[in-house]
């Protein structure tokens, strides 16, 4: 072989290595760029996940504003259907029907800020008390949220209702629909506030609080009574359009 020969074929095996070396070197390149790849798909979906999480925050359950709700009442005393420090001075009622659209507005929009404002700090306390105006469905939908009450979750319960509400009247309030609601609502023992729901005491309670609205006068929901040491007894503050109606209510009443 000549040696014009020998350096060509040298030649050709360098760039046969040199280009066997640029493919394996692109090999890699796309395997790190393969898994860089997978390995953010699987951060988006985790991000996903604790996003959804955290905005439901009840375990499987598909309710909305789980953790809302939770985090809006953390930390303030319930006994019964009362919310707040049981030696308040004044006593907010809120007379309503959880299938009531406009309760489902004030429970979103006005009550969190009252809580807040007035709860939370002792003020007053707020107690929900059912008035069972719209069907035969609102019966158990209350005696459900008592029922929650006597485990320390009924403004929970309530809460949460209002934000999963269904039409009205469309049979959307059902046994599992409920239930759902309680566990979202984190009543601890769901076989007693099954038997609670149902029991005739608690049925009893229901309908002694509707007749009370009526013989308050009170002709829709949401209505509202407040009691303090500056009322005279009951006075009925109909339905303020407000927060701060409800507020000035309770600083008028201390």
């Amino acid at each position: 072989m000549s040696g014009k020969s020998s350096r060509e074929a040298r030649r050709e095996e360098r760039l046969q290595v040199e280009s066997a070396g640029k493919q394996e070197e692109r090999r890699k390149r796309l395997l790190q760029i393969g898994s860089a790849a997978v390995f953010l798909a699987v951060v988006i979906v985790a991000v996903l996940i604790v996003v959804n999480q955290s905005e439901s925050d009840g375990g499987d359950t598909s309710l909305e504003n789980v953790a809302t709700v939770r985090g809006e009442l953390r930390g303030i005393p319930q006994k019964g259907m009362a919310l707040g420090d049981p030696s308040a001075k004044v006593t907010l009622a809120e007379f309503g029907d959880l299938q009531c659209p406009v309760c489902k507005g004030f429970a979103e929009e006005v009550i969190p800020e009252v809580i807040d404002s007035k709860v939370r700090s002792g003020e007053a306390k707020i107690e929900f008390r059912s008035f069972t105006i719209i069907n035969e469905e609102s019966v158990p939908a209350a005696a459900a949220a008592i029922a929650a009450g006597k485990q320390g979750r009924g403004w929970n319960f309530v809460e949460l209702f209002y934000r999963n509400q269904g039409i009205e009247a469309s049979g959307y309030v059902t046994d599992e629909f409920l239930t759902e609601v309680a566990r979202g609502a984190g009543v601890p023992n769901i076989a007693q506030w099954n038997k609670d729901r149902k029991s005739t005491s608690v049925r009893d309670q229901v309908q002694t609080e509707t007749d009370e609205a009526e013989t308050l006068g009170l002709s829709g929901t949401p209505s509202f009574v407040i009691t303090g040491p500056n009322t005279g007894g009951k006075e009925v503050l109909g339905t303020p359009g407000s927060a701060e109606g409800l507020e000035e209510a309770i600083e008028a009443a201390s």
